[in-house]
């Protein structure tokens, strides 16, 4: 009898953490792979301590970003009850008790915080930078037309700088800016995708959602998409990038950034997709082809 009460409560237990482990939403953790950019273009993705450094700084991401996102939920129960995918989230659903959740995140997010710190300097302040405005973002800034985009894509940013100063190499100003514009990108792309899916119901799952329209969004997205494709071309072609490279060898990466960004603009417009840019770059075929592309391509140019 106290066997089988002990199988119960490790059965329990187990669930218990199989549904905040699926809260944490470990399919996002791709977005944090920007954490190593800083490496790979300072051409020290073969030194061993700074890989074990930006693979630390990639982890204190996933933590904090997962610890806010369970907050987001946490915040979000109501409204997330009411859109066709997300009401079958754990906390939505009611499968993860509130109490569990806010547990779930305090710890969560300590910890990515704890681990931030034992990188010290700069990438520690990045850290917590991230956090608290994923913070605001969720109380608050997630309400307010446009820089709600503007929050999520300075989270990409502040990933990249964290991912440097995290081994402590050079920032390039141009990875910086075209991160941004590609995030904006992406952002308003999901945002699209949201007014599609949702129709009148949009409002009251986002309420952010009634400031914009398909119109207002298909503007945004006209002048976010020339505008990262000109940046990252004049990156590659840049004297700094040049110098540092030793040849113009990253223009040869421009056309899979182009096709990537043509590609993803088919998917939401004429495929209706988009909702969450980072299951569809693992979803779509020709997407991840566009990716992997790219990355073979830089490392090439950079490594060999």
């Amino acid at each position: 009898m106290e066997s089988e009460d002990r199988a119960h409560r490790l059965k329990v237990f187990f669930r218990l953490l199989g549904l905040v482990f699926k809260s944490m939403r470990p399919a996002q953790w791709t977005k944090n792979l920007l954490v190593f950019a800083g490496l790979v273009f300072a051409e020290k993705a073969t030194d061993p301590a700074l890989i074990l450094r930006s693979t630390l700084a990639f982890a204190a991401f996933c933590l904090i970003s997962s610890g806010v996102y369970i907050i987001n939920d946490l915040l979000d129960a109501a409204n997330d009850r009411l859109h066709p995918l997300k009401k079958d989230r754990p906390i939505a659903s009611g499968r993860l008790s509130r109490p569990a959740a806010v547990g779930a995140a305090l710890v969560v997010a300590s910890a990515g915080l704890v681990l931030g710190s034992l990188l010290r300097g700069h990438f520690m302040a990045v850290s917590y930078l991230y956090f608290f405005i994923n913070l605001l973002y969720s109380l608050w800034l997630k309400r307010i037309v446009i820089i709600d985009v503007m929050i999520v894509a300075l989270g990409f940013v502040l990933r990249v700088l964290g991912g440097t100063l995290a081994v402590e190499v050079h920032t390039s100003e141009w990875i910086l800016i075209c991160t941004f514009l590609l995030s904006l990108f992406l952002a308003f792309g999901k945002r699209r995708h949201e007014l599609l899916v949702l129709e009148n119901e949009a409002t009251g799952h986002r309420d952010v959602l009634a400031h914009y329209s398909l119109y207002f969004l298909d503007q945004m997205i006209s002048v976010v998409t020339p505008s990262t494709l000109i940046c990252y071309t004049l990156y590659t072609l840049s004297p700094d990038t040049v110098a540092h490279v030793g040849s113009r060898g990253l223009v040869f990466t421009v056309p899979f950034v182009i096709y990537g960004i043509f590609r993803y603009l088919y998917l939401i417009h004429l495929r209706q997709r988009g909702g969450d840019p980072a299951a569809l770059l693992v979803r779509d075929p020709w997407l991840l082809a566009a990716v992997v592309g790219w990355l073979v391509t830089a490392f090439t140019v950079l490594y060999i």
